[in-house]
């Protein structure tokens, strides 16, 4: 038997941890977890590179929260904010099968009709790429402001944070 989820809202952080500024995604929820007292419906995901696994957790979420490390033609450590049909949820071309990503999940969340019904991503342009468990310097110096972010999109969603 599945185990019922009254979650409202889902933060999601993605990327690869183990390649620098990949990883600013999973850094985020995991700060977001160590710092703050979140409501009980609220669900913060660490979904690292899961791709279309991640499908399962959007079924009865209303408010999706994704923070990932984008390719926009940006300075890096830039952020971007982006919803609902501005994010982007397509099929890519992939050199390699573990390469699906947040468009490919939505896209497929589409398919499988469980998108939610408002959708933003923070995306924050990346400095280093490359092996690594730690964000560049550059990226560091934006988690607070990045989180900041994070905590305003839950107050729209109808949600308060407390620290811990």
């Amino acid at each position: 038997m599945l185990e019922e989820r009254n979650f409202k809202t889902l933060v999601l952080g993605v990327g690869n941890r183990i390649m620098s500024d990949e990883g600013i995604g999973v850094h985020l929820v995991e700060r977001l977890c160590d710092k703050f007292s979140l409501p009980e419906e609220i669900q913060v995901l660490d979904g690292g590179t899961l791709g279309l696994d991640l499908i399962y957790f959007l079924e009865g979420i209303e408010n999706l929260l994704i923070v990932d490390a984008v390719q926009a033609d940006l300075e890096p450590g830039e952020m971007i904010r982006l919803q609902d049909d501005a994010v982007p949820a397509f099929m890519s071309l992939k050199i390699s099968p573990h390469q699906v990503g947040v468009p490919d999940m939505l896209f497929a969340a589409k398919l499988r009709d469980v998108v939610p019904q408002r959708i933003v991503l923070w995306g924050v342009q990346p400095s280093v790429v490359e092996l690594g468990m730690d964000l560049s310097p550059l990226l560091e110096s934006k988690m607070d402001m990045l989180m900041s972010h994070v905590l305003e999109e839950l107050v729209g969603f109808g949600h308060q944070a407390a620290l811990k």
